[in-house]
């Protein structure tokens, strides 16, 4: 099994912890695992994204030109990397800020209504949670109890009161998936 992933957007939508609690939770799992970020000198508001590679074997390079998996939260990254997904492969976005959907045809397309389902929970900081439960839900590579422990190592111990809410969220973006 190798899972070569993009997850982009916006910096502050969660994009490097989403990719960080995967990469966490896949180690917890004894996987091979690559985390490669990558944003610019603004961050927040800048584009982000963090490349995530899962492996049962060792991986040779954490750089990439195409992908499996493509997790895209921004009109500026589906620009970007909507064409480096592999024929076959799964483009996973949120409609919230894209004005022009994906288009291709060779690749399993999948809108989730995240910002919407953040709304409905009424936290903001639930947005990249429900977007790695869809993420979850639709490629299943790690355990929901992988992930939770992904998030007792990736949050300071003073935030770990919200872990019930994430794993909710995570929750609540599988449901999404149809």
């Amino acid at each position: 099994m190798k899972e070569e992933i993009i997850i982009a957007g916006f910096g502050g939508q969660g994009v490097l912890s989403m990719g960080k609690i995967l990469a966490y939770a896949a180690l917890m799992d004894n996987l091979e695992v690559t985390w490669m970020p990558s944003y610019g000198p603004e961050q927040r508001g800048g584009t982000a994204n963090v490349t995530v590679i899962l492996s049962d074997a060792p991986i040779s390079s954490p750089i990439l030109d195409a992908f499996d998996t493509a997790v895209i939260l921004n009109q500026q990254s589906l620009d970007k990397f909507e064409s480096k997904v592999k024929p076959g492969g799964t483009l996973i976005y949120d409609p919230y800020g894209i004005h022009h959907a994906p288009t291709r045809t060779d690749i399993n397309v999948i809108s989730i209504d995240a910002m919407e389902a953040t709304f409905d929970m009424e936290s903001a900081k639930t947005y990249n949670m429900i977007v790695l439960g869809a993420l979850l839900k639709v490629k299943p590579l790690v355990p929901m109890e992988s992930v939770i422990n992904g998030l007792k190592k990736t949050l300071p111990e003073r935030h770990h009161h919200l872990i019930p809410m994430n794993e909710a969220a995570i929750t609540r973006g599988m449901a999404l998936v149809k």
